[in-house]
Formats: C-alpha cells, structure tokens, sequence
C-alpha cells in the first residue's frame, strides 16, 4: 500500500501538559489509518514523551521523528524580568532530530532550559542553541515565532535578518519556515509574506498543522483543558483559547487541499522525515565516560585500589572473611561492567560531602554491599549487620 506524501512535523501530545490532548496510542492509530510514513512528537519545551512516542511508532510501523518545540528568550536566558514589547515566556522553535547527535543536543537544550532558562517556561537563548545546533532541522513555528511575529509587525527586513541568522546557525537545508492555515486572519497575512522570505533568502517552506488535538470534534474537550491549565471557567470571556476548532490532526488531502499553492510546502515534510534516522539502542547501559588516573591500567584496577584502601579505613583489622568478601563483590562488577558506575557515584558522594551537602547513609539494597560501603558511598556496615551483596548486584 502506497505511503501518504505528508508527513506531520507539529504535533503536541498528551505531555503538552494541560494544552495538548492527543494520547500516544491513538495519535499513531490515526498515523496509520492515514498511511503515514512517518510522524513527529513536538512537545511544549519538554521530550516527557519522546521514549514512549519512539517505542510506539516503531512497533506501528512508522518512522518516529523526535522533537520539541522550544521556547527561545528574546535576550539572554538568564534575563528573567519583562521586556516591553517582548514575550516573556520567549518565541517558538520547534526543533526536530535527524540522528543522534541531534537528540544528544536537543536534550542538553531541554535540560538548559528547565536548570538555566527557566522563566514562566524553560527558555534557551540563541548563544546557547547555536552551541547545540547540530544534527538538528528547525522550523520557525507558528505566529508565537519570531519570524511570523515581526512580520506581522510590518518588519520584514528585521524577519529576513533572523531567517539568515538561523539558516547560519542550522547549516544550509536545516532551517525551514513554516506555513501554517487554521483559517485565522494573522495567518493569511503572513503567508505571502513567508513565501517572499523564503524567495529572497532561498530557505525551504514546509506546511504544519498546529495538531493539539486529533480529530475535529474534540476541540471542546481541549478548550476545557486550557482552562484548567490557566484556572478559568469555559464561560469566562477574558481567557486564553484557541480561534477556532482547526488544530486537529488533519488528513494528508486536507492539508494537501490548504496548500494547493504551495505544493513544495507539502513536498517538504517527505524530504525533512527522509532525513530524520534516529537509532536509539535499549538494554544497553550507558555511562558518562570516567577514564582511569595514571597509573592505572583500567577501571577495575583503579576501582580495586580504592576498594582495598576503603576497607583498611573502615575496619581495624581486614580479615580474610572480608578480604573474601570484598574479591567476590569486585569479580561480580568486574563481569557485569559495573566498575564506571561505581566510580561515578563515589565521584559525585564525594562532591557533595565536600561541598556540605547532606548525604544519607544509603537507601535500599545498595547497603548490602561492601566495595559501596569501602567507597564511602553508604554508611551501613554490611558485614555487621548480615546484609547480603545479591540482593543489590
């Protein structure tokens, strides 16, 4: 059976909290009834989503494209006070991944923007999102992005500056205007305007639909999830609602039919999705890398020394119970690849002893274990109190 030729690029999920009302199942249920081939998760400011989206669609047959759409601070995010004339909350983004040095990036913006940017919505900024612009595409959103917002503003030459700051900031064919038609009066305005700006800077179109819920008649049960994200009643007159009941996850020949003039608009979510070939690998442990200091030849060996030092400091005499004991507990991590974990925690323990942040004796069955107990990573003396290493490791 034929793929359909359009591909949706904007989609807000149920992890669009209390504004998105698309549940993951029958978001891909409706991909597939539409033929899609592939299908993109663009979730406000957040990836909650995108591990369950991704073992979703690839158990549907669909390709998962994995994305976000960001907020950008009009300055640097660390500004966090109101700028007149400027959203506070910062412009739209969306960013979407093409392999994984995309996805290792878009989440080192994700985490920036909740631990640095964080203001009304976990903002970046450009300085930042240019250090982490590879193997990224952005489209420059809907009319809450800068874009759409200064062209609107009667500033085109202002707009046209961005565009090419983005298309140098992505690299040539990673940046993307999008078009959007919900039938709103700003956005017909706006789209000869994206049309000309894509002309002159030579920058792709690419047709979205602003999906927040699937199907056309569940506009009301959003309307009222916008209330309670915003503590209004649906009859309140003075509150934040969509213009009409458009952002629903439309059929390829509807959105085909709102960009007839635009076809290369449509052509364009089939060329992105082609390009868009995350492989994320699971059952696979993965840790920081934490190389060994000189004079070790790897990290069983550096992790085997602190051990045997630990355990001299802990006990006034190191019996052969314990010198057996602490031999069986290394050969066991030793097998499993483990001694990096281990390194990694007594790292970070450490840091946090030294710099007076309260650390508990340890949790769980972690205390059963005498290299954690030699390391200083708990307090609990397992051979005291007969806990058993099994029961952690």
């Amino acid at each position: 059976m034929k793929h359909a030729d359009f591909v949706h690029l904007h989609v807000h999920t149920q992890y669009s909290l209390l504004d998105g009302a698309i549940k993951l199942d029958d978001l891909i249920a409706q991909a597939q009834e539409f033929r899609m081939p592939a299908l993109a998760i663009t979730d406000h400011g957040n990836m909650f989503g995108v591990i369950e989206f991704y073992k979703k669609c690839m158990a549907g047959g669909i390709k998962p494209i994995i994305g976000s759409e960001v907020y950008v601070a009009p300055q640097d995010l660390r500004k966090k006070q109101p700028i007149r004339g400027l959203p506070d909350a910062g412009y739209h983004l969306i960013l979407l991944v093409k392999d994984l040095s995309g996805y290792k990036n878009l989440m080192k913006l994700s985490t920036i923007g909740y631990l640095e940017g964080f203001y009304h919505k976990p903002r970046i900024d450009k300085e930042v999102l240019g250090k982490h612009s590879q193997g990224l595409f952005a489209l420059s959103s809907c009319l809450h992005g800068e874009i759409p917002t200064l062209l609107l503003a009667d500033n085109y030459n202002k707009a046209k500056a961005v565009v090419e700051e983005y298309k140098s900031m992505f690299g040539e064919g990673n940046f993307f205007l999008e078009m959007q038609n919900h039938q709103i009066e700003e956005e017909k305005k706006a789209i000869p305007l994206l049309a000309k700006l894509a002309e002159e800077t030579q920058v792709g179109l690419v047709a979205t639909n602003d999906c927040h819920y699937l199907k056309k008649e569940h506009a009301l049960a959003q309307d009222a999830l916008l209330c309670i994200q915003t503590g209004k009643k649906v009859a309140d007159s003075d509150r934040l609602k969509f213009a009409n009941d458009q952002i629903y996850f439309k059929s390829p020949e509807e959105m085909k039919k709102l960009f007839e003039d635009f076809p290369q608009a449509i052509e364009n979510t089939i060329r992105i999705a082609e390009q868009c070939n995350l492989d994320l690998e699971f059952g696979k442990t993965h840790l920081p890398d934490f190389p060994p200091p000189p004079g070790f030849d790897d990290l069983d060996s550096y992790l085997e020394h602190l051990c045997r030092k630990g355990l001299a400091g802990r006990y006034s005499k190191v019996t052969p119970g314990l010198e057996e004991r602490l031999e069986y507990e290394l050969k066991v991590i030793g097998q499993m690849g483990f001694a990096g974990y281990f390194l990694i925690v007594k790292d970070f323990i450490d840091y946090a002893k030294n710099k007076g942040i309260r650390v508990g004796p340890g949790r769980g069955s972690v205390g059963g274990s005498l290299v954690a107990y030699a390391l200083g990573i708990t307090n609990m003396d397992p051979i005291k109190y007969g806990l058993l290493f099994e029961r952690f490791l």
